[in-house]
């Protein structure tokens, strides 16, 4: 899931993220594992990629991709967790992962969807003042937490 609100966009922390998105895809890849992206900003969440096998990736899929508005979380983790129960089910061999991309600035504090077995969190938050929220989220999902300056994939 790739958090592309406002705050994302205004602190270059998008651009990053994007970043990470692409070595998370390129792992995936290399796994011959499935994936898939949602994004959300505004009022929107997409999913801009359905679930498929891990092809290999460039940049021009994800460059087109903008940000704008604000953080509507708790939509988008209802949508992956219903993404992750259609597309996992009963299926036993399904890892079902579940990726955050996100600067952690909303108020929304949905809970980890029961259908992701594992959660990562890679948190972009930056500057002077640091609310700790995605690190928060994190500690509330039972997830990875990673900030992005950290992130080696």
């Amino acid at each position: 899931m790739l958090d592309c609100s406002a705050s994302m966009a205004a602190s270059g922390a998008l651009a990053r993220a994007k970043g990470v998105l692409l070595s998370l895809m390129e792992e995936a890849y290399r796994r011959r594992e499935q994936v898939a992206l949602i994004c959300f900003a505004g009022t929107r969440v997409e999913l801009r990629l359905p679930p498929r096998k891990a092809a290999a990736w460039n940049d021009d899929w994800i460059a087109p991709i903008g940000g704008g508005g604000g953080t509507p979380l708790q939509a988008a983790v209802e949508q992956a967790g219903q993404l992750l129960q259609r597309h996992c089910g009963a299926e036993a061999s399904c890892q079902g992962w579940l990726w955050l991309l996100t600067d952690g600035r909303t108020r929304e504090r949905p809970a980890r969807p029961a259908a992701a077995q594992e959660a990562g969190i890679v948190d972009f938050e930056s500057g002077r003042v640091r609310l700790g929220r995605a690190a928060a989220l994190a500690a509330a999902w039972d997830a990875r937490h990673v900030r992005a300056d950290d992130f080696a994939g």
